[in-house]
C-alpha cells in the first residue's frame, strides 16, 4: 500500500526539527490570531454597545459588559470550529517549504522548482477552502444520512483533499496538465491517501497539524508513483 507508506514517512518527518518548527509556527500563529481577535471583540463590545438590560438577581447590567463578558465563552467554542481551517490557511503558506524540505532529505537528486509567493497564497487558499468544506459536509449530511454519512463523507472529502495535495506537490515538477494527468491516473492510491487525510482532520488538536503533515505525504507520493526511486535510507535528521 504505497499511500500507507506515504503516510508514515509523512508522520516520521513531523519530528525533524526544521518541519516541527513550520507546525509550531503555524500553530502559534493561530492561536495568535483568535487571541487577538478575542481582544478586539470584547474591547468593542464594552465599549460600543449601549443601553442596559434587566436581569433577576443582578438588576440592571450594561449591555457592553455582558456582551463582552459572553464572547469570552462564544469565541472558544467558535474557535474550537474555525481553528482547522485557520491553522490550514497558514501552514498552506508553509506547504512548499515543507515539500522543499522533505524533497531535500529524501530525494535530493530529484528536487522541484519553487513557486512564487501568490502560487503557494492561492494554494494555501485552496487548502483553507478544502478543510471548511470537510467541516460543512459533516454538519450537514451527518442528520439525514445516517450511517452512510461517512461513507460520503471521508469518500468525497477524500477525493477533494488527494486532489489539492496531489496538485501541490505535482506541479513543483510538472505542468497543470500533466499534474492532473499522472493524479487521475493514480486516483485511487491519491483518494486513499486523502480519506487518511480526512480522518486525521476530524480528530480535534490534531488537525491543527495535518496540514503540514498532507504536504509531507503527498510529496512522498508524487515521487513515488511518478517514477523516482524509494527515498534515501540515510538522511540526516533536520
Amino acid at each position: 500500500m504505497i499511500w500507507a507508506r506515504a503516510l508514515a514517512l509523512g508522520w516520521g518527518d513531523l519530528l525533524r526539527p526544521r518541519i516541527l518548527g513550520l507546525v509550531l509556527r503555524g500553530i502559534g500563529l493561530t492561536v495568535g490570531l483568535f487571541v487577538a481577535l478575542q481582544v478586539i471583540l470584547f474591547w468593542v463590545l464594552r465599549n460600543f454597545a449601549s443601553g442596559t438590560l434587566s436581569l433577576p438577581m443582578l438588576g440592571e447590567v450594561p449591555v457592553g459588559s455582558l456582551l463582552g463578558w459572553g464572547s469570552l465563552l462564544v469565541l472558544p467554542v467558535l474557535g474550537f470550529f474555525l481553528m482547522a481551517p485557520v491553522a490550514a490557511a497558514f501552514a498552506g503558506l508553509y506547504a512548499e517549504r515543507v515539500a522543499s524540505e522533505v524533497e531535500a532529505i529524501h530525494y535530493p537528486h530529484r528536487r522541484g522548482a519553487e513557486p512564487d509567493f501568490w502560487d503557494g497564497l492561492w494554494e494555501s487558499l485552496a487548502v483553507m477552502a478544502a478543510v471548511l468544506l470537510v467541516g460543512l459536509v459533516t454538519l450537514i449530511a451527518s442528520p439525514f444520512l445516517g450511517p452512510l454519512a461517512p461513507v460520503l463523507f471521508y469518500g468525497a472529502n477524500g477525493w477533494l483533499l488527494g486532489r489539492e495535495f496531489f496538485q501541490m506537490a505535482a506541479r513543483r515538477h510538472l505542468g497543470d496538465t500533466e499534474a492532473a494527468t499522472l493524479r487521475r491516473r493514480k486516483a485511487g492510491t491519491v483518494t486513499l491517501l486523502g480519506i487518511a487525510i480526512a480522518f486525521a482532520l476530524t480528530v480535534p488538536f490534531l488537525n491543527i497539524a495535518v496540514p503540514v503533515l498532507a504536504a509531507a505525504a503527498f510529496t512522498h507520493l508524487f515521487q513515488m508513483i511518478s517514477g523516482s526511486a524509494d527515498p534515501s535510507p540515510s538522511h540526516p535528521l533536520g
